[in-house]
This record gives C-alpha cells, structure tokens and sequence, in this order.
C-alpha cells in the first residue's frame, strides 16, 4: 500500500465503539456542543462519515454539497447498523492515496484532498471527545490522528484566534495533547456533563 498521511481507521472504530455504548437515555443529554444534544452528536457524525467518504472517492453531490449549518442533524430508527458502517467506509475511502490528492468538496466548500482528510480526522477526534464527556464514558483517541489532529489546529490558530467549534479556548502549554487540540478546536476540556 502506498503511504498515506494518517490512516483513520483506528480512530473511526473508537468513535463506533463509544456510540455503540450510548444508551437511548443519554440521547438527549446535553454535550459540549451547545446546540447539539447526544443524538444531533451521532447525527452529524453519521453525516459526516458519509459526506467525508464520497468526499475522498471525489464522488460528489448531494452528500458532499450541503452544508452542514442546514439543520439540526438527528438520527434515525437504524442509526446503531448505519453508523459504523459509514465510518468503516469511511476509513476504507481514505485508505486510498487517490483520496489525499487533488481537490474535492466536503459541506459544499472546495477543497484540496489532504486538507479534507485533516478535517475528517479533526471531526473524529473532537467528536469522538464531545461524545465521550457526554455521555461518561472514558476517551482515548488514536495517538496519530490526535497528533495530526493538534498540528491542524495549531496551525489554524496562527492565522486565527477561531478553531473550527469557536474560539480557541486557552489551555496550559503542559496540558496534555488532547487538551490543547480541544481548546484549539473552540471546546472547553474542562466540561462536563450535568447530571
């Protein structure tokens, strides 16, 4: 196999196992995302993995051309069977080395493929921590997409003080990584789920 910037397939399967184990009483608990409760969380990620799929085969339409401002994403009655189907398709796309060259188009903005990959692997990871504190559970995101995750985000803060979530939130430089690419994403790493 040719080599590709970062294989996320490690990370899509941590983020289908925290949401195999969200219970239908979590769904509509509150998360770090103000706007989105558990299942809008789950929505969009469902969302996502399949617009960021048919993004890297560069197989656009529909999927890829609609915003994901458009509504409040929800789930539906089989979301447990969809979702880590899409993200395994997902991963299986990015594999490709064709996928991380040339433009494409994700949430109808063009561009260039490597740059569509750092974006899914930033909505994996962050996802994958606002579904976490969410709903309880204990988050470990595959080290190589965090890696790659907070290089992304600390370069995007040097040309502003906004990540893609709000603006950066200030976390101590001896923070652990996870932190830091949390706060640089626009989310607090010190919330937590009301109970």
């Amino acid at each position: 196999m040719t080599d590709i910037p970062l294989d996320l397939g490690p990370q899509a399967r941590i983020v289908a196992r925290l949401a195999e184990h969200v219970t239908d009483d979590e769904l509509a608990g509150g998360t770090p995302c103000p706007e989105y409760a558990v299942r809008a969380v789950l929505g969009h990620i469902l969302g996502l993995a399949v617009a960021f799929r048919d993004a890297a085969r560069k197989d656009l339409g529909v999927t890829t051309d609609t915003s994901p401002d458009t509504a409040v994403p929800d789930i539906g009655p089989g979301w447990r069977e969809e979702l880590p189907k899409a993200l395994d398709e997902l991963a299986d796309a990015w594999r490709d080395p064709a996928a991380w060259t040339g433009m494409t188009r994700a949430g109808g903005v063009d561009l260039p493929g490597e740059v569509a990959g750092a974006v899914v692997a930033d909505e994996l990871v962050i996802h994958g921590w606002d579904l976490a504190r969410a709903t309880g559970q204990d988050y470990t995101p595959d080290p190589a997409a965090l890696h790659a995750v907070h290089d992304f985000l600390a370069a995007a803060a040097q040309e502003s003080d906004r990540g893609p979530f709000g603006p950066v939130v200030p976390v101590p430089d001896d923070a652990p990584l996870l932190d830091r690419a949390v706060g640089l994403s626009g989310r607090d790493p010190g919330w937590t789920r009301s109970v």
